[in-house]
């Protein structure tokens, strides 16, 4: 390879109380709270995830940024792309990086990806009570754009070929997609940009690039491409042969297993790859997925045959989208956690910079 490979890790920005969660799940709520209070599901099932190195954080606080920022560069990550908030206007989850805007110290590299669905009471089942609804339209689009510029003309947000980077995750959520692009590019140009370099996050087989984006990402995991499920213990095949509830309601399976079956997918044009260290949101549901028995090792052999075979020859960067930085309650993240500490960490920048 002729350019060294940027690692992108998706960052969550939820760790901080907002006056809306306050309201919605109790006073004093961040992602920390679904966290703590994870068991184990099975014999063997690893939780709870509990941070290490950093602790349970605030993002509002210079030094927890700094902090971020200091431990991804010293492994090589180049960059982090924040999840953004918006809704028609109402904004979530902004103080961390508009804080970082203020700061120059904070000089780690950033993109943003738009994760626009509905906020809803997912968290507990619920995900058909909407607490926050997304409404496109052109003047949306419009005061969206607009907005975004502030972002874009930092020296620190990731351009490629001078265009901005901007992610929408769920494109299949627009009435009119394209539309919206056009809209987009045309106001960047107005503001002296040649234009932005849009992508998606491909999670399915449809692909949106004929829609008008330049580019997607593997989100992994894609949840599409699944191996078989994972045994989980006399409790489950109980049930199963008897026809009774299940004390595991969850879909259990093997991270090795589900990353042996990743790599032998295709790579497609302008896809970026994207790989996930772990996977586990039964903080967050009672019905999860799990990518059970992850470790470094694997994460490593996953890693390095991506780095191997992707043909990066036909993308004007180098990057792997990581996913993610700090999705605790996920039990998805590259910061140390009391067991494997800096393990993920030393294996992302071993492999990547061998």
């Amino acid at each position: 390879m002729s350019k060294k490979i940027k690692p992108i890790a998706i960052h969550l920005p939820q760790f901080h109380p907002v006056p809306e969660n306050d309201d919605w799940w109790g006073k004093g709520f961040t992602e920390w709270t679904n966290v703590v209070k994870t068991t184990p599901k099975f014999k063997g099932h690893y939780q709870p995830h509990l941070p290490a190195d950093l602790g349970f954080y605030d993002l509002r606080l210079e030094e927890a940024r700094l902090a971020q920022e200091a431990l991804a560069k010293a492994y090589g990550i180049y960059g982090f792309c924040y999840y953004h908030y918006w809704f028609n206007g109402k904004r979530m989850l902004y103080e961390p990086l508009d804080r970082k805007l203020k700061n120059v110290r904070e000089d780690l590299p950033f993109m943003m990806c738009w994760a626009n669905e509905d906020w809803t009471r997912i968290w507990e089942g619920s995900e058909n009570k909407v607490l926050l609804k997304q409404q496109y339209s052109e003047e949306d689009d419009l005061k969206h754009i607009e907005h975004l510029l502030k972002y874009f003309g930092d020296d620190r947000y990731i351009k490629v070929q001078k265009k901005p980077i901007f992610v929408i995750y769920r494109p299949e959520l627009f009435p009119d997609i394209t539309k919206t692009l056009k809209l987009w590019r045309k106001v960047a140009k107005e503001n002296g940009y040649p234009g932005l370099y849009l992508g998606y996050s491909k999670k399915s087989d449809i692909d949106y690039l004929p829609y008008g984006f330049d580019f997607a990402f593997e989100f992994q995991p894609s949840f599409s491409i699944l191996p078989k499920p994972q045994k989980v213990g006399f409790l489950k095949r109980f049930a199963q042969k008897f026809g009774v509830s299940s004390p595991v309601k969850s879909k259990v399976y093997t991270y090795e297993a589900y990353s042996n079956l990743q790599k032998k997918q295709p790579f497609l044009e302008n896809i970026y790859p994207g790989i996930t260290p772990m996977w586990d949101n039964s903080a967050r549901k009672e019905n999860a997925f799990i990518l059970n028995n992850a470790t470094p090792k694997i994460y490593g052999k996953w890693l390095n045959y991506i780095k191997t075979n992707y043909p990066w020859n036909t993308v004007p960067e180098n990057f792997i989208f990581i996913n993610a930085w700090n999705e605790w309650a996920e039990g998805n993240h590259l910061e140390p956690c009391k067991k494997w500490g800096l393990e993920y960490l030393e294996t992302t920048q071993n492999v990547l910079e061998a």
